[in-house]
């Protein structure tokens, strides 16, 4: 029975992810670290780390298929249309990281656990200081009430994790950022795992070999590095 792959110290190289596990499904390789240089180099080779315990090993993921989003194929209804429509919500962006992780990493109704664990918190806070990592919040006035975060690398946008404190107002936060992404020519939103919130959403389930070609072909060198912000519309 084949194992995961056990990463070296201080080597940031990843197995090719085409060497994933099937059960369970995507699991490629365990132990390593979460510095920006190892997390860079998984997000640009179609992996990523998903675990639940800080005093455990971190274990990288490279699922088939992989759950997907074109900005220009998001989903919009008809509820949530009425809800951008009254304009309720600000959205902005890159104004409070690490407040949009800590509102992901809450426990949702029925289920205590989550696996932004402190040291996730702490190495995507890294990310977002070195430019690579944002936030888009959806406020209430002066209070904070959704958002998502991921990575942006080349026409990439990396999801992680996304929150609402009221309806809608994550769904909010990923049509703006859509529309700001289609702006930037930005080609795909990268969702991991398929679940029926991103379903309903417009995510689609792509084979990995698809998805790890498209990797291949991003540009790297048109990285929006920094804080992000919207374009005058």
């Amino acid at each position: 029975m084949r194992r995961p792959i056990v990463l070296r110290p201080n080597d940031s190289s990843f197995p090719a992810a085409e060497l994933a596990l099937k059960e369970p499904n995507g699991l490629l390789a365990i132990g390593g670290d979460l510095s920006p240089a190892r997390l860079l180099s998984a997000y640009l080779h179609g992996i990523f780390p998903w675990f639940s315990d800080d005093s455990g090993p971190i274990m990288w993921w490279s699922p088939d298929p992989r759950a997907v989003i074109f900005p220009d194929r998001v989903k919009v209804s008809r509820s949530l249309r009425r809800t951008l429509a009254r304009g309720a919500f600000e959205i902005r962006l890159d104004t409070e990281f690490d407040e949009v992780v800590r509102g992901c990493a809450a426990p949702r109704e029925g289920d205590p656990r989550t696996w932004i664990t402190p040291a996730i918190r702490a190495a995507y806070g890294e990310l977002h200081r070195l430019g690579y990592a944002h936030s888009v919040e959806t406020w209430a006035g002066s209070e904070l009430v959704g958002g998502l975060y991921g990575v942006s690398i080349g026409r990439m946008f990396f999801g992680e994790s996304m929150f609402a404190r009221r309806t809608d107002a994550s769904k909010v936060a990923l049509v703006r950022l859509t529309d700001q992404l289609i702006r930037w020519h930005f080609e795909l939103i990268d969702c991991q795992v398929m679940n029926p919130h991103l379903q309903s959403l417009g995510a689609i389930e792509m084979p990995r070999r698809e998805f790890l070609a498209r990797l291949r072909n991003n540009p790297q060198h048109v990285t929006r590095r920094g804080l992000w912000q919207f374009d005058e519309r």
